[in-house]
């Protein structure tokens, strides 16, 4: 595996859409259906010869070690380590020095450069793909703009409100922060992430996939016609019977040596009570400390963040 996947430049100038796969390196479903996508674009003008491509499309693997070992990552986290000082940090590191997760964040980085540099886009889209350890969502995480919340809505799943509030250090958070930005080009940078699924469910690939293609048809890079569009039937499927937009209210993070331990049998937008005996860990159990969603409940070894808790909207009235 290498970290570019594919790239496919149109013979339209456009928008530059950089999707990730493997930023946690035990997700692999991003990665699959990248390279799939890339089969379906070299594939399509021979069933559309009206084709047409606006723009850049580019797929990289984002921890490419961690996902040599099938973790999540070796070191550190490497989507809670992109803080504008940590990059930069980094970067001012002699290459010798880095630590695993600093080289891949260093060389993702400057792949991200080297494509805005060298294509000078319209626009910026980063799609970053990942999956869950839990069974039974499929989700959006826009960034805190218009825009990004505007795409959110395009890729055709649940999307959940403020939880980049609830993390940081993501990949995300960098580009909100208008560190792509060079020279003041491109002028408009948009991220988001999507969740396909369980980690080890088949169709997380297919759901993936369709969010890939759903986001450069927003991204004005291929026509709504155009396409293999079965994948996007198995999402809309999922999707229906799950809420459209949530708000995060609370994250249970978990510190060195606490021996957190998920209570069994949660499922990503399964309702639970205030009270209710969600996990244990080396001060005793930790109960839910509202009624809400949980998300993102942790059934791996590696990770910061125990549960998540959501709300519909429609609740807040």
């Amino acid at each position: 595996m290498q970290r570019i996947i594919g790239s496919f430049t149109g013979s339209k100038h456009g928008a530059l859409v950089i999707a990730f796969g493997g930023v946690h390196g035990n997700e692999l479903a991003g990665v699959k259906a990248l390279q799939e996508v890339f089969f379906l674009l070299d594939q399509e003008p021979k069933y559309s010869p009206d084709f047409n491509f606006s723009g850049r499309f580019v797929g990289l693997v984002g921890n490419l070690k961690a996902l040599h070992h099938g973790s999540r990552f070796m070191q550190q986290d490497m989507n809670r380590m992109w803080t504008p000082a940590g990059v930069e940090h980094i970067l001012a590191k002699p290459k010798s020095e880095r630590l695993e997760e600093e080289v891949e964040i260093a060389e993702l980085y400057e792949c991200i450069l080297e494509n805005i540099l060298e294509y000078r886009p319209t626009a910026l889209v980063l799609l970053d793909l990942h999956t869950t350890s839990a069974e039974g969502g499929i989700f959006c995480i826009p960034s805190n703009t218009p825009a990004s919340l505007r795409l959110a809505k395009e890729l055709h799943a649940p999307v959940i409100l403020g939880l980049l509030d609830g993390i940081k250090g993501t990949l995300l958070h960098f580009a909100e922060a208008g560190k792509f930005r060079i020279n003041g080009m491109p002028e408009h940078c948009i991220g988001i992430a999507f969740e396909g699924g369980q980690h080890h469910d088949p169709l997380s690939v297919s759901r993936c996939i369709a969010a890939v293609i759903n986001c450069l048809k927003a991204a004005g890079c291929i026509d709504t016609r155009h396409v293999d569009t079965r994948h996007d039937h198995i999402l809309l499927e999922y999707a229906e019977t799950l809420p459209k937009v949530t708000r995060l209210e609370h994250v249970h993070h978990i510190d060195a040596g606490d021996h957190f331990v998920m209570k069994p049998g949660y499922v990503n937008f399964q309702t639970i009570q205030k009270g209710e005996h969600l996990a244990d860990d080396v001060s005793g159990a930790i109960l839910s400390p509202l009624t809400g969603r949980i998300l993102m409940p942790l059934y791996q070894p590696q990770g910061t963040d125990g549960f998540f808790i959501i709300r519909d909207l429609e609740e807040e009235s």
